[in-house]
């Protein structure tokens, strides 16, 4: 890290958050996002994510979507590729848009929506 490096560069983070069907911490909770992210550029505030959706209710229960790729967390709307998945989502590919719902700049936690649209077996 530099002095002219963006905020927080090279720091990577690990997650395991409620993966839920809308933005309120009450809604029904279908699974877990799990994984890790790194600042990746020194130049703005954009991450390397490598993410699972981890399915635990109805159809989706024991699956699992991946998703590998950049994160300009100031963009109104990101897109990131669907790499991969498991049992219902085997072969899977396509992509996933995030559009960040709220923040807490105090704390840096966020909500987040992804719009997933996917192929697979």
């Amino acid at each position: 890290m530099t002095n002219t490096s963006a905020p927080h560069f090279g720091q990577v983070f690990v997650m395991d958050d409620p993966l839920t069907l809308g933005p309120n911490i009450t809604s029904k909770l279908v699974g877990r996002a799990q994984g890790i992210y790194a600042s990746a550029s020194q130049s703005d505030w954009a991450f390397l994510m490598a993410l699972n959706f981890a399915f635990m209710e109805g159809k989706y229960n024991g699956s699992n979507l991946s998703i590998l790729g950049r994160n300009a967390i100031l963009s109104d709307v990101r897109e990131m590729p669907i790499v991969g998945g498991s049992g219902v989502f085997r072969f899977a590919r396509g992509y996933a848009q995030a559009r960040t719902h709220t923040v807490d700049l105090k704390t840096l936690d966020a909500v987040v929506e992804y719009n997933v649209y996917v192929l697979h077996h």
